[in-house]
């Protein structure tokens, strides 16, 4: 058995339209879930399954918790694709205003800061509550990762781009090189 707790104004998206979500993550994981809508917690029980099977729904679970869609969430059941939380009280301590500011830096105008840095890496990108999380695989999350610590440390935009840029450009010619 695992325990996982989600914020209750996310319990609508890991049921899903008619629990479509929910039956997913269990036929997808054989495992079988137990939702407490009144108190956010989720339990997940895995007496049926393996335990890979087991984290990776553990870890959809999560990802939805987080403010991922289902569809982007269920990336997670791909073999070398992982997850990540950036806790944003970690660089701040309990400074709303700074947390406030740091999420506003990330989303960039109209979302085009998260959406560039999802662009360049192929990674998802979720500022939700306190946190920032990161679906991808390795070494799409360690770009993207770098690039979300760049602007918590007060880069300009426009150096996180160039950085992008620059990582994209090193990927094309490392990807040249196996030829």
């Amino acid at each position: 058995m695992k325990y996982q707790t989600i914020p209750k104004a996310r319990i609508g998206a890991l049921i899903g339209k008619d629990g479509e979500t929910k039956e997913s993550i269990e036929r997808t994981a054989n495992v079988k879930l137990t939702i407490d809508s009144e108190s956010g917690e989720v339990i997940i029980d895995d007496t049926k399954t393996d335990a890979v099977s087991s984290l990776k729904a553990e870890q959809v679970v999560k990802a939805i918790g987080r403010g991922f869609s289902p569809k982007r969430a269920f990336r997670l059941w791909e073999d070398d694709v992982i997850f990540e939380i950036i806790d944003l009280k970690d660089y701040y301590g309990k400074k709303e205003n700074r947390i406030r500011i740091a999420r506003g830096r990330i989303i960039g105008t109209e979302g085009k800061a998260r959406k560039t840095i999802e662009d360049f890496t192929g990674t998802y990108i979720s500022v939700y509550g306190n946190t920032v999380s990161i679906i991808g695989n390795y070494e799409e999350m360690e770009i993207a990762r770098k690039s979300i610590e760049m602007l918590l440390q007060g880069s300009k935009h426009s150096t996180i781009y160039k950085f992008l840029a620059e990582k994209r450009r090193e990927s094309r010619f490392s990807s040249l090189d196996s030829y």
